[in-house]
């Protein structure tokens, strides 16, 4: 019988064989000359390598332990009936808990990559950003470490297979207009500008950032630039702007349910992200809810910080005062610094492992297109080539909000993304699957969840960023709203826009980005509030259980200690460990 590690690794050979980059960014350089999969016979064939490893992962594990039930405490609405039974893996009693915990997501993340793959998101997921294939192959390419000579003549192979992977990507767009599954017109175009910007700026371009270890190496990169991704680039940004643009949707029907098969694409999609059974409707309603408990907290922290506790003019306020914008990048890097290095010195407190290296924090390169998130991290390699790194976004700084910089630095830098990705990775006993893993509801309610605790912390600097913190559960309450109303409820553009502008403090510029997210990563927008209330559930439950031995910094140690787990798992790996 194949081992769990077995399983493991050849699951994780499947996920590098889809995305090379990937493996390099990873680490892992056996696929240092390849792209990534987008032909329709390749997926189909990746597809059927992962259904074999889920049937034989599934096979040894047996129907889930029944587990206990817990109700959930009437002010969290998103929990008013019993928690799911707990799905452990009913593998022999005598299997290792790192065993179980394998097998289990194994088992969980290959039916994901077949959600992934069966979504066909290549067809109508177009945009200017990191998500969408090309312009997420310009910024992931930017990123790639060349450590030699070696690595470099492979980088260089890597731009020659360019116009190669833009016809794919071109490909992929016909069917999806054959097939009805249009992209959304206002998309296309954005990505249409974010070529044209890419191409505009040759002596920028980020596909220069690599280093090339020599003058002849150096030369070929520009050569192949000019001679062979430019002139792609521009191959493809004609095909979508003369068409695809003409036949894609309209503002008014951005959602899945308006594809052939999209809403049943859509909630499988919300199984995958979430790693729970909720419903579409459920995770709706408990938007709704928790948006309307969140305007005490905006009363009492607007009251102290603005002296006004109106919680519709705190929003209005902080969207719209001047004084509360960057006079520029530097001014915001340099405040996400800040955040980052006072939460390192507070961390030992609330943490019995930390991080082998410090978290880095850089700019958004310049050409990344409007959608692009305002914000992210991107995790270390291996290999230790590359550092974790946040990634804030400062062009146009006047216009982005102020008082969120503490917050999102605690979020994707520390004791947030950073803390847990680089933990993770540091785990050498663990398949190197789970040491890599992203599982979206543990990654994203994880970091989620660390928002709240920083508070605890006493990281926060005044309750200006307190309110900060408070608009930023607003927001991630008001995205299970919005991508269920998008891809579930059939919202317009418009709606959803709409209502981010009224329950977040977003500014316009940055709602307009958020919602093109939701409509091009249907489900993942999910996962931070449902990850988030699972694991505060089982800190509540953890407290009860173990009463007076009950230890924070062992309670983190634990949520952290195997990698990024399915909710379910997590649940049972706790209380096996504590």
């Amino acid at each position: 019988m194949t081992t769990a590690s077995q399983l493991a690794d050849e699951l994780l050979e499947i996920i590098f064989d889809r995305d090379p980059v990937r493996a390099t960014l990873a680490g892992n350089r056996d696929r240092d000359e390849s792209l990534p999969v987008l032909d329709p016979a390749a997926e189909s064939a990746l597809r059927s390598r992962l259904a074999a490893v889920r049937d034989r992962a599934t096979a040894q594990s047996p129907a889930p332990a029944q587990g206990p039930t817990h109700a959930e405490p009437a002010a969290r609405p998103t929990h008013t009936r019993d928690h799911a039974p707990v799905q452990q893996p009913g593998s022999p009693a005598d299997t290792p808990l790192t065993d179980r915990m394998t097998i289990s997501v194994v088992a969980q993340q290959a039916e994901a990559l077949i959600a992934e793959i069966d979504a066909k998101a290549p067809e109508y997921a177009i945009n200017g950003s990191l998500f969408a294939p090309v312009a997420g192959l310009l910024f992931h390419l930017s990123q790639v470490p060349n450590a030699d000579t070696a690595q470099a003549r492979a980088f260089l192979r890597r731009l020659d297979g360019v116009p190669a992977f833009t016809e794919s990507a071109a490909h992929r767009h016909r069917i999806g207009l054959e097939s009805g599954r249009l992209p959304v017109r206002r998309l296309v175009t954005e990505a249409v500008e974010h070529l044209d910007r890419h191409l505009a700026a040759p002596a920028s371009d980020p596909l220069l950032a690599p280093e090339m270890h020599g003058a002849e190496l150096e030369a070929e990169r520009t050569r192949l630039l000019e001679a062979r991704v430019r002139p792609a680039l521009r191959r493809y940004r004609d095909v979508l702007a003369t068409e695809i643009a003409p036949h894609a949707r309209p503002d008014d029907k951005p959602g899945l349910c308006w594809l052939p098969g999209g809403r049943e694409i859509y909630r499988r999609l919300v199984r995958i992200h979430t790693t729970t059974d909720r419903t579409p409707l459920e995770l709706h309603e408990t938007g709704v809810a928790m948006l309307t408990e969140l305007k005490r907290e905006y009363a009492e922290f607007g009251g102290r910080a603005l002296g006004v506790s109106d919680p519709a003019e705190i929003v209005r306020l902080l969207r719209r005062d001047p004084p509360r914008r960057w006079r520029d990048g530097a001014e915001l890097l340099q405040a996400a610094r800040d955040a980052i290095a006072r939460a390192e010195s507070a961390a030992p407190g609330w943490f019995g492992r930390l991080p082998a290296k410090r978290c880095e924090v850089k700019a958004v390169h310049e050409s990344s297109g409007s959608s692009t998130p305002p914000a992210f991290y991107v995790p270390p390699s291996l290999d230790g080539s590359r550092a974790g790194t946040y990634f804030a976004a400062t062009d146009r700084a006047e216009q982005r909000s102020r008082h969120t910089a503490e917050v999102i630095a605690f979020h994707e830098g520390v004791p947030g993304h950073h803390m847990q990705l680089s933990l993770a990775q540091e785990l050498g006993d663990l398949p190197v699957l789970r040491r890599l893993l992203e599982t979206p509801a543990y990654v994203e309610g994880w970091a989620l969840y660390t928002e709240r605790l920083a508070d605890e912390m006493g990281l926060y600097s005044d309750d200006l960023q307190r309110l900060g913190m408070v608009s930023e559960d607003a927001l991630r309450a008001a995205r299970l709203v919005v991508d269920t109303g998008l891809h579930e409820f059939g919202w317009s553009r418009r709606q959803a826009v709409d209502h981010m502008l009224e329950h977040t403090t977003l500014t316009p510029l940055e709602v307009e980005g958020e919602v093109d997210r939701y409509i091009v990563l249907p489900g993942q927008p999910l996962s931070y509030m449902t990850g988030r209330l699972e694991i505060e559930r089982i800190r509540d439950e953890t407290r009860r259980r173990l009463g007076d031995r009950f230890d924070i910094r062992a309670f983190h140690d634990a949520v952290l200690g195997h990698g990024a787990l399915p909710l379910s798992t997590l649940d049972w790996a706790v209380r096996e460990s504590l």
